[in-house]
C-alpha cells in the first residue's frame, strides 16, 4: 500500500524511456504516476463502453469531522 491509499504496482520500463517520460510529464506539469493513472482510467472507460460493461459503483467515502477544541481562558 502506498502512502496515498492506493495499492502500488510494478511496471518495467527502460531507463531512457522513463527519464524522457519524466521530462515530458514535467513539461505537462503532472506527476508520472498521475499521468499513467489518467491514461489507464480513460482506456478502461472506453473499453467498458465498447463492450457494454457497466462501471463498478463508487465506494462511499466516510468523512470524519472533528470539533475544534474550545478555547480555555
Amino acid at each position: 500500500m502506498t502512502t496515498k491509499g492506493q495499492p502500488g504496482r510494478v511496471v518495467r520500463i527502460d531507463d531512457e524511456t522513463w527519464a524522457d517520460y519524466g521530462r515530458l510529464c514535467e513539461e505537462k506539469g503532472i506527476a508520472r504516476a498521475a499521468d499513467i493513472r489518467m491514461y489507464v482510467v480513460r482506456e478502461v472507460a472506453a473499453w467498458r463502453k465498447e463492450n457494454g460493461i457497466e462501471p463498478p459503483k463508487p465506494k462511499k467515502r466516510v468523512v470524519v469531522r472533528r470539533k475544534k477544541p474550545a478555547d480555555s481562558d
